[in-house]
């Protein structure tokens, strides 16, 4: 899987579709979605086994203004050292700076990204290791899978990629694309089956899992499966990532029709897709710490803050605070729901502060974009 060449080709998208999908990106294009309840309303809370309580209550959130407008369908976002975030859009392939003042540059193009359908150029990563190595990590959507690649970036343009993984299955649906780092310095990617359920559970397929990455795109040996990337599976498709001060790995990943997930990552476990969607009780599958119903998630990125993680939601429009604990999850809150439409990515600056990505331009918001969109805005943390 791994290539050491910078030159690559590049092609169109896969288009293969799951039939019967209604939670692919937030949306299946057959149905509007249903009306978004309340915040407190019963068909907004999610489940959550019971856990002991957290140390204190999580903060109360406020949007404290708008970091950015006008961006193009963005999709991954990652801070530099300087405070300045990096954002990817999806279907340009474009590559933009955003400064602290909000000021957008455009810093380079991906070569080989095809967009189709939920794919394109999705997670970015800056290297623990930037400040000495200016490598930068990025995920897309090539002609016949996705594939990772990493690149300097010296403050001003981007330099020629170098492929790291490729064969990572592709479609018109359920391409992952979230990339984090761990504590470990090892890069951490979540990957959708493509809309072929049984990938999910075929240790032998890079599509439905978490991969575990040296970052020089060998395969580490403390891995659980021999010789292969593959640090979890059984996944439909991951699309955030995020680690918490005890070093745990955090995932939301999205249900079909019943329910979506936000699960706790043990190494080599199997997280049960196609054979269960949300909690099922299974003694051969780890279930998620919390679930919703479909319509009030659609869940992509995710970061943690304090004692929560915080959960971007498309189709539920909202953004997910919810509290974790040394044993789990504890009851989830909603904030913002319906008001800013769409939410793809939440990232930590530097300051303090959280960073929450709409998704209005992607094509599936209901009534279209709004004025402005796509937006970055700034929540406070009170």
């Amino acid at each position: 899987m791994r290539r050491t060449t910078a030159a690559f080709l590049a092609g169109l998208v896969g288009a293969a579709l799951l039939a019967g999908c209604a939670n692919d990106d937030g949306d299946d294009g057959a149905a509007p979605p249903s009306p978004i309840p309340s915040a407190t309303s019963p068909a907004s809370t999610p489940t959550a086994s019971p856990t002991p309580s957290t140390p204190g209550p999580p903060p109360e959130l406020a949007v404290a203004g708008e970091v950015t407008r006008d961006l193009d369908v963005p999709w991954g976002l990652a801070f530099l050292p300087d405070g300045s975030a990096l954002v990817s859009e999806r279907d340009t392939g474009l590559i933009k700076r955003v400064a602290t003042d909000g000021r957008v540059s455009r810093v380079g193009s991906v070569p080989g990204v095809r967009s189709q359908g939920e794919g394109g150029l999705l997670g970015i990563a800056v290297a623990p290791t930037f400040a000495q190595d200016q490598l930068l990590y990025v995920y897309f959507t090539a002609d016949d899978d996705n594939r990772i690649v990493r690149m300097t970036y010296d403050g001003t343009r981007l330099g020629r990629p170098d492929l790291l993984v490729d064969g990572i299955p592709s479609g018109g649906r359920h391409n992952g694309g979230r990339l984090v780092f761990g504590p470990d310095r090892m890069l951490y990617a979540g990957t959708g089956e493509s809309g072929d359920p049984p990938l999910g559970q075929d240790r032998g397929s890079l599509g439905g899992k978490i991969l575990r990455i040296a970052p020089d795109g060998s395969i580490p040996r403390d891995n659980p499966f021999p010789a292969s990337y593959v640090w979890t599976y059984g996944h439909r498709n991951v699309q955030g990532l995020a680690f918490d001060a005890s070093g745990r790995l955090w995932a939301s990943e999205f249900g079909q029709q019943t329910w979506d997930e936000l699960n706790l990552i043990e190494k080599g476990r199997n997280y049960g897709w196609p054979e269960v969607e949300g909690r099922g009780g299974d003694p051969r599958f780890v279930d998620p710490v919390a679930q919703w119903a479909t319509d009030d998630a659609s869940p992509s990125g995710v970061v943690v803050a304090g004692d929560a993680v915080y959960m971007a939601a498309l189709r539920g429009e909202r953004l997910w605070q919810i509290p974790i604990t040394s044993q789990g999850a504890g009851s989830p809150r909603a904030f913002f729901a319906g008001t800013y439409g769409r939410m793809r990515t939440v990232g930590l600056a530097p300051d303090g502060a959280l960073w929450l990505m709409t998704s209005n331009t992607d094509g599936r918001a209901e009534g279209g974009p709004r004025e402005g969109d796509d937006r970055i805005l700034r929540v406070a943390l009170r």
